[in-house]
C-alpha cells in the first residue's frame, strides 16, 4: 500500500497543499504550528474517515472556510485507488472511492490499513476504560467486517436499552418482557464481540511482548490483560442479575461497554510505576503490535505515520525504534518533528529512499 499524493483544501491550517510522496519514507519538518501533525491527520482521514486528533469534524474545516477536502491518490494491489473525504458545513461528510461516495462509512475501515504513533496515545494510559476500547475496536475493525456490524448493532440496543430504563423511571413503571427483548439482543452481539476480543488478545498480546523487548533491549516484563465482566458469567445472566441496580441507575451498568485493558510493567499498572520513556515505549509497542497484526490479517501493508517521534525519547531509542522499520516487513513511512536536521540524521541511518518537506 502506498500513497502517491496528496491533496489539502481548507483542511485545518492549509488553505491549498499538494504533496507527492516518497514510496518509502517522508519526513514534515517545521516549527510548532505550521501543519505537521495536519499533514498526518488528513492522511488518517483518507483512512478511517475521520480525525485523529479532533473527534468534532466542522472543526477539521479551516477557520472562515465553507468546507474541506482531503483527496489521496493510493497505489494497491497494482491498482490506483483515489478516496476523496469531504465536508460541508452543516451537510453530512462523504467519502468517495473512484468517483463513487460510500452509502456507509463503515464499509470504508480496513480498505487503506493505517496505524498512527503519537503523543496524544498517551490517553489509552491515563485517560478511562472507553479510550483502550476503542483501541481494541480499531485494530479488530480493520480486518473484521463482522465484529465492526456486532459493535455498531451492539451499541444502538444498549442505547435502546438505557432509554427504556429512564423511561421506566419517569413513569414509576417496569416492564420486564419488554426489557428481556433488549437483554437478549445485548446477549447475541455481546457474546460474540467478548469471543472476538479475547481471540484477538490472545493472538495480540505475545506480538506486544516481543515488540516491547525489541525497544527496550529486555529490559523489562509487560503485560496487558483483558477485563471483562463476561469472564464470570454469560451476559444475559449478568444483566438479569443486575436488574434492580439498573433500574435504579437508569442505564446498563454490565456488558461488553465496560471492558477495559490493564497496562503492566513488572507486574504493577504502567500509570502509576513507569517513567514517562517507559509508558512511551510500552504505547510505540502497542502501535507496531497493532500494524504486524493488521498486516497478518488484512495482507496488506499499513501505512505507519510517526507524530513527533522524538517527544519524551531519546536520539537512540529514536534510532532503534527507525531502525526496527527499516526491513521488508515495513511500507510507507510519515514522520513528524520539529527539528530537520535530527530528523535527517536518523532516517539517513535507514538505507531506504526518502524525501524531507519543509512546512
Amino acid at each position: 500500500m502506498i500513497l502517491k499524493t496528496l491533496s489539502l483544501v481548507n483542511y485545518k491550517n492549509f488553505e491549498s497543499q499538494d504533496f507527492e510522496f516518497d514510496n518509502k519514507i517522508n519526513c514534515f519538518v517545521g516549527f510548532n504550528g505550521v501543519g505537521k501533525t495536519n499533514v498526518l491527520d488528513a492522511i488518517y482521514h483518507l483512512s478511517l474517515g475521520k480525525s485523529y486528533f479532533n473527534p468534532v469534524a466542522t472543526q477539521n474545516i479551516k477557520h472562515n472556510a465553507e468546507f474541506f477536502v482531503v483527496d489521496g491518490i493510493f497505489d494497491k494491489h497494482e491498482r490506483t485507488e483515489k478516496i476523496i473525504v469531504s465536508l460541508k458545513r452543516g451537510q453530512k461528510k462523504m467519502i468517495k472511492r473512484n468517483g463513487k461516495a460510500y452509502e456507509k462509512f463503515s464499509d470504508h475501515i480496513g480498505f487503506i490499513p493505517l496505524v498512527i504513533i503519537s503523543p496524544a496515545d498517551r490517553d489509552l494510559i491515563i485517560e478511562g476504560s472507553d479510550t483502550r476500547r476503542k483501541f481494541i475496536d480499531s485494530v479488530i475493525s480493520q480486518s473484521d467486517k463482522g465484529y465492526l456490524n456486532n459493535l455498531i448493532s451492539y451499541n444502538k440496543v444498549l442505547s435502546q436499552r438505557n432509554a427504556l430504563l429512564k423511561y421506566f423511571a419517569l413513569n414509576n413503571t417496569f416492564n420486564l418482557d419488554t426489557l428481556e427483548v433488549y437483554n437478549e439482543q445485548l446477549h447475541t452481539y455481546g457474546s460474540e464481540i467478548f469471543k472476538t476480543r479475547s481471540e484477538f488478545l490472545e493472538a495480540f498480546i505475545p506480538i506486544f511482548k516481543q515488540r516491547y523487548e525489541a525497544i527496550s533491549n529486555k529490559n523489562e516484563i509487560v503485560n496487558l490483560s483483558y477485563k471483562s465482566d463476561l469472564h464470570e458469567d454469560d451476559l444475559n445472566a449478568l444483566l438479569m442479575q443486575r436488574i434492580n441496580k439498573d433500574k435504579a441507575l437508569q442505564y446498563t451498568s454490565v456488558g461488553i461497554h465496560k471492558d477495559d485493558l490493564s497496562f503492566e510493567i513488572e507486574t504493577h499498572p504502567i500509570k502509576k510505576f513507569g517513567s514517562q520513556g517507559q509508558q512511551k515505549s510500552f504505547l510505540i509497542a502497542l502501535k507496531l503490535a497493532q500494524f504486524d497484526f493488521v498486516k497478518q490479517q488484512s495482507g496488506v501493508t499499513p501505512l505507519l505515520l510517526l507524530d513527533d517521534i522524538f517527544d519524551k525519547l531519546d536520539e537512540q531509542r529514536v534510532a532503534q525504534i527507525i531502525g526496527l522499520v527499516d526491513n521488508k516487513d515495513f511500507g510507507q513511512l510519515f514522520i513528524s518533528d520539529t527539528h530537520a536536521e535530527r530528523t535527517e540524521n536518523v532516517v539517513k541511518q535507514i538505507h531506504q529512499s526518502y524525501k524531507i518537506f519543509k512546512l
